[in-house]
């Protein structure tokens, strides 16, 4: 079973890394992690690079295939990565994403008039799209339940579960489930936008806002 994870500059790593550590636990699984083009992909804290040993046209037709997500905007200009996935789409058994990762799927085309969920902070950019925001870790959608999209980058932990689940069985998804154990107690009750105090929100906000000038002065 082949499962190619779309790598690409800007991205988040745990959008991509925490679904591996699922997937690659699957019995009969081969990961590839694909680029539009070979070589070094560096992640949006500039601190994190992976080196990409296979381009996108060397696996054309994944059985699942998954988009992680951060600063996307570059990537949504692609027309090769865009046709990349919606030709990807045509035979997957699964398409998925992680927090930003569903705008690329929308900027595809495949979530106008479906719902889909992503980083709280990016809701309107996904319905830009033509997505039905859903505010939950993850929302299985698309003709018999294929694309599968989750919330901000941890969500790619609990999405990857479930996805383990639909290509084995509850069983090995619970067996992944312990072999990596995953048991998630945070300090803090802080860990989405519903939840958060008023001023942890506009903290976050902040934060993004001043990553973002910085990304522009470099």
């Amino acid at each position: 079973m082949s499962i190619a994870i779309l790598l690409f500059d800007k991205m988040t790593a745990l959008d991509a890394v925490g679904p591996y550590e699922v997937l690659s636990r699957l019995p009969n699984s081969k990961v590839y992690f694909v680029g539009e083009t070979k070589g070094r992909k560096t992640t949006d804290t500039k601190m994190l690079s992976f080196d990409v040993d296979y381009s996108i046209d060397d696996v054309p037709n994944p059985n699942v295939l998954l988009i992680p997500g951060g600063n996307v905007l570059e990537v949504i200009k692609s027309e090769k990565v865009l046709n990349w996935i919606r030709n990807a789409n045509k035979t997957t058994r699964f398409t998925t994403s992680v927090c930003t990762g569903s705008i690329i799927l929308g900027a595809a085309g495949l979530l106008k008039g479906q719902k889909a969920t992503t980083h709280w902070a990016t809701v309107k950019y996904l319905q830009n799209f033509g997505a039905e925001y859903v505010a939950e870790r993850y929302v299985q959608t698309g003709q018999n339940g294929k694309i599968i999209t989750a919330a901000g980058v941890s969500a790619g932990i609990d999405m990857g579960l479930f996805l383990a689940g639909k290509l084995s069985d509850e069983r090995t998804a619970k067996m992944i489930q312990l072999a990596i154990e995953y048991d998630p107690q945070p300090p803090f009750n802080s860990g989405s936008a519903a939840k958060a105090e008023k001023q942890t929100v506009a903290d976050a906000l902040e934060y993004f806002q001043n990553r973002s000038k910085k990304e522009k002065a470099n």
